[in-house]
């Protein structure tokens, strides 16, 4: 038998009351069914975003369809901030600034992941070489959810205050999109943030589950540039050379000893070459070697302490075997540690320990990759960066009863496990973006 019309309306204010009473005694969580209206369009972003990446400083269609997203929703939109950077800005009344930001950029990857939605896109990267185009690090999943989260936010004006500022920020993988916005003035022409927020996916976590760390959780990196020079010459005549090869191969031996006898054991450092070149042929001394180091410290001394050895031990090295001139060392990228703010950090992890359990948001560790959101606390804002679980479940668990490796992050197999990896996402982020947007 149908309800009458004062029946429904009954059921619906019933309803509505009982909503707001969730919501009252645990202002925190989003009820599913919201997050499951949201979806589709995420979902939908998520896989039009994956089939069609773009390398650093190139985003040009991502950050079109980000900006669209945003204006649907009603927020003040401005593009080509830093280059192809988006800043989406909704005000709603006086109180907190939060900023969320999520990285455009794609990686220069083959994806191998088999997947139906899986990218074949290739285009020519900033030398002019041919190269695959993978989102192979999560940014379009951070994308999605973000959008996701900024809808929610759109329609739950009534249990906030404050604004919120969606940040589509470049060239993540190239450390230099956050410098970019910041150059371009993120925190002049628009709001400036009192905090600042990402999310960032994880293989070493099955969907479901955070971590958070407090202090220093990735490492300054340095990208530094040295080239050897020698006299070449006649393979079958090494006395009338100097050996540029030899020069390098002494050289990167004792860089290895930086780590090993000049800095305090319980200070993290890494120098890795991963990259050298020189000569053209079996039998030819080559004049020159070109060397390509990355560099990873978290504190400044001990950054500024690696660096200045490398150059020390480079020139040292090249007088002794005799070469016509000093090495040329260059700095070509660098970026800072990533600092999640301790107090801002643990209120997170409290409030996000209270919404999903504490045995689904985990103490984790500090690791040696790089972010260039450690911009923004360069720039006085405190900020902070959850890691999402990003593996499906029972894979998970399989992989670590048999010790398998998942694929990472930068893998052309990584495949996070997408429905809920972008819904637990999208609670996450509303549950840290209302503990610290004002209350109504």
């Amino acid at each position: 038998m149908p309800f009458s019309e004062n029946t429904m309306n009954r059921l619906f204010t019933l309803l509505f009351v009982l909503s707001l009473t969730a919501w009252a005694a645990d202002p925190w969580s989003t009820p599913s069914s919201q997050i499951d209206a949201v979806y589709p369009q995420v979902e939908s972003l998520y896989l039009d975003l994956h089939r069609n990446p773009e390398l650093s400083f190139h985003e040009e269609k991502t950050a079109a369809k980000i900006a669209e997203q945003l204006r649907k929703l009603g927020y003040d939109v401005t593009t080509e901030v830093g280059g192809t950077g988006v800043v989406g800005v909704l005000k709603n009344g006086s109180g907190p600034t939060v900023m969320l930001r999520a990285e455009l950029d794609a990686l220069p990857v083959p994806e191998k992941t088999g997947l139906a939605y899986a990218s074949h896109v290739t285009t020519k990267n900033d030398q002019g070489v041919e190269v695959p185009v993978m989102h192979a690090c999560g940014h379009d999943l951070h994308m999605a959810i973000g959008i996701g989260t900024a809808a929610l936010l759109a329609q739950n004006k009534d249990r906030w205050r404050g604004t919120f500022i969606y940040v589509g920020q470049p060239a993540e993988e190239r450390v230099g999109g956050a410098k970019a916005m910041m150059k371009d003035g993120l925190f002049t022409r628009f709001p400036k943030p009192d905090f600042a927020v990402a999310v960032h996916d994880t293989n070493g976590l099955p969907a479901g589950k955070v971590s958070y760390t407090p202090g220093f959780s990735a490492s300054n990196s340095d990208s530094v540039d040295v080239t050897v020079y020698g006299v070449g010459g006649h393979g079958s005549a090494p006395q009338t050379t100097v050996d540029p090869i030899v020069i390098a191969a002494r050289t990167i031996v004792t860089w290895q000893t930086i780590v090993a006898r000049e800095i305090d054991p319980q200070e993290p450092a890494v120098i890795t070459v991963g990259s050298i070149h020189g000569g053209t042929k079996h039998n030819i001394i080559p004049d020159e070697v070109h060397m390509q180091l990355t560099v990873r410290s978290y504190k400044d001394e001990v950054r500024k302490h690696l660096l200045a050895a490398i150059e020390r031990i480079a020139v040292a090295e090249a007088a002794a075997a005799g070469a016509p001139k000093k090495p040329l060392v260059q700095l070509t990228d660098s970026v800072g540690a990533v600092y999640n703010d301790p107090q801002l950090t643990n209120r997170l992890a409290e409030r996000l320990q209270q919404v999903f359990g504490v045995a689904n948001v985990q103490l984790e560790r500090p690791m040696m990759w790089s972010d260039d959101f450690a911009e923004y606390r360069s720039g006085g804002v405190p900020s902070t960066m959850i890691e999402l679980g990003a593996v499906n479940p029972a894979k998970f668990q399989e992989a670590k009863k048999s010790g398998e490796s998942l694929p990472s992050p930068h893998s052309p197999f990584f495949a996070p496990d997408r429905e809920p990896s972008l819904k637990t996402g999208i609670a996450v982020e509303m549950a840290a973006l209302l503990e610290l947007l004002g209350k109504p």
